[in-house]
């Protein structure tokens, strides 16, 4: 591809939502979208400077149009949004009839945007016709009953998928059986989701969400970890077909020798296939992440 015909990466979001249960809520993306058909990601999208006033705003507003889970305290007490409320503004905003910022105001609502926790950004290599620089975060749902609202509390409604327009599922599942899951071929995952849900299956263990958990997830996003910028780069080809893909930090990527940080993957052309993908990264990223792998990184 041309330099002058590469397209430049659209700043976008993308949200963790991890629920009591130790749960992580993926959608199902369209098979027929013209991005990520058929793949299982975290909701997120583009940023709309019509809709959005941060990153953080832009992924509350995607997770809301494509699974109907509204992250928004109330800023006043008084009636809370119906159900049937909630939908009908989640389809005008998903199809520009209304403002987010509109909606949330005429309900007396506040996005949770402060509750967001970073969780690195992901550019999409070039080669395919549409790039993202993506920001990841992971927010945390409090222990709440999924029928509505409790006053000042995120809403956790029972996820629905949008109709089929970007996606035709929204479930919560445990990190570690999405990847079992993903291991049978059953689903398929992208790179960064693949890494984050890795990273995630190491801490949340079990079914019970625990202050010990979150404060480990949060010592993540404070730390470098929280903020690697990652730049896929396919460094070579085995014979069975797998694809090496380094990421910043490989003793490959700037890292110190025998540094690991790749993945193994299985692609035609751009297109990963189902299950064979898998993570090699040997360093504790709560302590010897490398700061000057990633000096030179882009940022949003």
């Amino acid at each position: 591809m041309a330099p002058s015909t590469v397209p430049t990466p659209r700043p976008s979001a993308s949200l963790v939502i991890v629920n009591e249960r130790n749960e992580i809520l993926l959608v199902h993306r369209n098979p027929k979208s013209s991005s990520f058909g058929g793949m299982h990601v975290f909701p997120g999208g583009n940023f709309d400077k019509k809709q959005d006033q941060s990153l953080a705003i832009t992924a509350i507003r995607e997770t809301f149009e494509e699974s109907g889970l509204l992250l928004a305290s109330s800023v006043f007490s008084g009636p809370l949004p119906s159900d049937a409320v909630l939908d009908e503004a989640r389809n005008a905003i998903h199809q520009q009839k209304l403002l987010f910022q509109t909606f949330l105001e005429s309900q007396n609502l506040k996005a949770d945007g402060d509750s967001l926790l970073p969780f690195t950004q992901w550019i999409t290599p070039v080669g395919p016709w549409k790039r993202f620089h993506t920001q990841f975060y992971v927010v945390f749902l409090p222990a709440a009953p999924s029928s509505g609202f409790s006053s000042g509390a995120k809403q956790e409604r029972i996820p629905k998928h949008d109709g089929g327009q970007e996606v035709i599922e929204a479930r919560f599942v445990h990190p570690r059986k999405a990847l079992e899951e993903c291991y049978e071929r059953k689903v398929g995952f992208m790179p960064p989701q693949h890494y984050i849900l890795s990273t995630l299956a190491d801490i949340l263990h079990g079914s019970i969400n625990t202050s010990d958990y979150r404060e480990k997830v949060k010592t993540l996003s404070r730390s470098l970890f929280g903020r690697m910028v990652i730049n896929p780069r396919k460094m070579g080809e085995e014979q069975d077909g797998h694809v090496i893909i380094t990421y910043e930090g490989d003793e490959l990527r700037e890292g110190s020798k025998g540094r690991l940080h790749r993945a193994m993957v299985k692609m035609d052309r751009y297109v990963f296939s189902t299950g064979e993908i898998s993570m090699i990264r040997n360093f504790d990223i709560f302590t010897e992440i490398e700061a000057q792998a990633f000096s030179n990184s882009a940022k949003l």
